[in-house]
């Protein structure tokens, strides 16, 4: 799989499902910085502020590269289905989407405790003109199914399984996707400034002894106790290589 590159936007992707992108790189001459705010922000909410600070910095709503959401509780997978339709809608309206892919790299989780009322924006990230600037990319959310299937419950890892051994599979199959798609964008491990788990299982020893060996936790591991965005899942990871990070009050 080849990825793709989004010109006007100054940024590549790795062509996915209809809801996001596998993961992000900035183009050369151009380079990603993330956004995060104190307190999820609703959905209309976040999407008026996210314009509005594109606006502020003249980059067009195109160079909107990636996000992070948080939602009330896990969706069923029609749930999850209207909800990527309406978040998308606002994608093409924006004129991010390209010629039937989604170019933008999401994670999507839900707080265990204090979770908001209605889903929204923990973060965003979009590409500004850098002619210096090093490389930098940001990784999708990847809970431990097989994405672009008909169901995620048929093709899950350790369906139902949170035992320690389940998680360890579920951690592993992750592991190896956080790798696939690194290596898709032309990096690894080493490059990472950030690595975040979501589970709201304890991690079993083995587990967190290969994150450490395969080295995602170089500069630590962010874990946040929250379930991936669909029922039945279990564990998810995402991670980055970002050089300019700030947070904006919500």
């Amino acid at each position: 799989m080849a990825t793709i590159d989004n010109t006007e936007a100054g940024y590549r992707f790795i062509p996915a499902v209809m809801q996001y992108s596998g993961g992000v790189a900035a183009l050369p001459g151009f380079r990603l910085e993330r956004v995060r705010f104190t307190e999820p922000l609703p959905m209309a909410e976040g999407w008026r502020r996210i314009a509005t600070f594109l606006d502020d910095i003249g980059r067009p709503r195109t160079a909107f590269a990636a996000c992070e959401l948080r939602s009330p509780a896990p969706f069923t997978e029609a749930g999850f289905a209207t909800f990527n339709t309406a978040y998308a809608t606002v994608l093409d309206a924006w004129g991010v989407l390209r010629d039937g892919h989604n170019p933008v790299a999401r994670s999507n989780v839900c707080p265990a405790f204090t979770p908001p009322a209605v889903p929204g924006f923990h973060a965003f990230a979009y590409t500004v003109p850098d002619a210096h600037a090093a490389p930098s990319f940001i990784v999708a959310g990847s809970g431990e199914s097989v994405e672009g299937k008909g169901n995620y419950r048929d093709h899950t890892i350790a369906y139902g399984d949170t035992s320690p051994d389940g998680m360890l599979r579920k951690g592993q199959y992750v592991l190896g996707e956080m790798e696939r798609r690194m290596e898709l964008l032309g990096f690894g491990w080493a490059d990472t400034t950030g690595v975040q788990a979501y589970t709201v299982y304890p991690m079993p020893p083995a587990l967190t002894a290969e994150i450490v060996s395969r080295g995602a936790s170089r500069h630590g591991l962010t874990w946040q106790n929250c379930r991936p965005p669909v029922e039945g899942l279990d564990y998810e990871m995402d991670c980055r290589g970002i050089m300019t990070e700030q947070v904006l009050p919500a």
